[in-house]
This record gives C-alpha cells, sequence and structure tokens, in this order.
C-alpha cells in the first residue's frame, strides 16, 4: 500500500517537472506570451475576445480588447465551423493559449472540441489582407482615369 502511494507521489512529480520544463524557456521566463507584452501575442486572455470571423474551416479572425486582432489557426479543420453561430473557446486557465486551448464547435452531431495550432496578433493592414486573401472582402480597386486629351503642336506630315 505504502509502495503504491509512493509510486503515485513519483509520477505526480514526474509529471509535473515536465510540465514546468515545457513552459519555461532558456532564461527562466515564461515562453507563452500574453495579451499586453511589447513582443507581441501569441495569447489572448478570453475576456476580452469580443468578436470572430471564420475564414475557413481551420482559420479565424478575432477580436480582442481595444483594437486588437488575431488570427487563430486551428489543428484541423472544424466541418461546420462556416455555418454554426455557436462556438467557444475553452481556455487554459483564463488565457487562450496554442497547443492548450481548443475551440469548441457545436455543431449538428453535437459539439466538436479542436485544439488551436497558433494565434498570431495582427496590424491593421494585415487584417484586411487576410480577409482579401480568404474571399471575404474585395480589394479596393483604384479607378483609372481616362485620359484628357491635351492640345498641343499640331504634327505636319513631310513628303
Amino acid at each position: 500500500m505504502k509502495q503504491k502511494l509512493m509510486l503515485k507521489q513519483f509520477i505526480t512529480i514526474l509529471i509535473s517537472c515536465g510540465l514546468v520544463a515545457c513552459v519555461t524557456s532558456e532564461n527562466g521566463s515564461s515562453s507563452n506570451r500574453f495579451e499586453g507584452s511589447d513582443s507581441g501575442s501569441d495569447c489572448i486572455f478570453g475576456r476580452t475576445i469580443r468578436d470572430y470571423r471564420v475564414l475557413n474551416d481551420s482559420n479565424l479572425l478575432v477580436s480582442g480588447s481595444g483594437t486588437r486582432k488575431y488570427h487563430i489557426e486551428l489543428t484541423r479543420p472544424a466541418f461546420g465551423l462556416n455555418t454554426t453561430w455557436k462556438i467557444a473557446f475553452r481556455p487554459q486557465g483564463s488565457r487562450i493559449c496554442p497547443g492548450f486551448s481548443e475551440i469548441v464547435v457545436d455543431g449538428s452531431f453535437g459539439p466538436e472540441f479542436i485544439r488551436i495550432r497558433s494565434i498570431r496578433r495582427l496590424v491593421p493592414e494585415e487584417y484586411e489582407d487576410f480577409l482579401i486573401r480568404y474571399g471575404k472582402k474585395q480589394p479596393e480597386v483604384e479607378q483609372t482615369r481616362e485620359p484628357e486629351e491635351m492640345q498641343g503642336a499640331e504634327v505636319e506630315e513631310l513628303d
């Protein structure tokens, strides 16, 4: 009985050490950056998500706090993502991070859980580019002006 308890404790410690090693980078700081850091963001606080836009079955654009926009890529296609009105994020704690968090799509066959592959904060120009790339927005085409007639020297033909 005592040996089973010690074995369970040893396994728990071993798993905990592995998780701590995954979270900590070489310099000892957390490798998951979070919203508000100067170096960009690959995690989003769940409470700051205001809106989302589906690009295709495995890509979303998410609006966070303020004017922050993020591109979220899923690990596999979520069939019905374009047609459902019910999606949710399952964060790891209070943050939604790639590799740990999931998106829940409530489709016609029940909920589907799909892990998030990547999250990348976008600048405003990139947000528009994603909409154009996935056919959600037409590119703005500049109107070409018709050439104006110019009055100038007349051409004289020589024989």
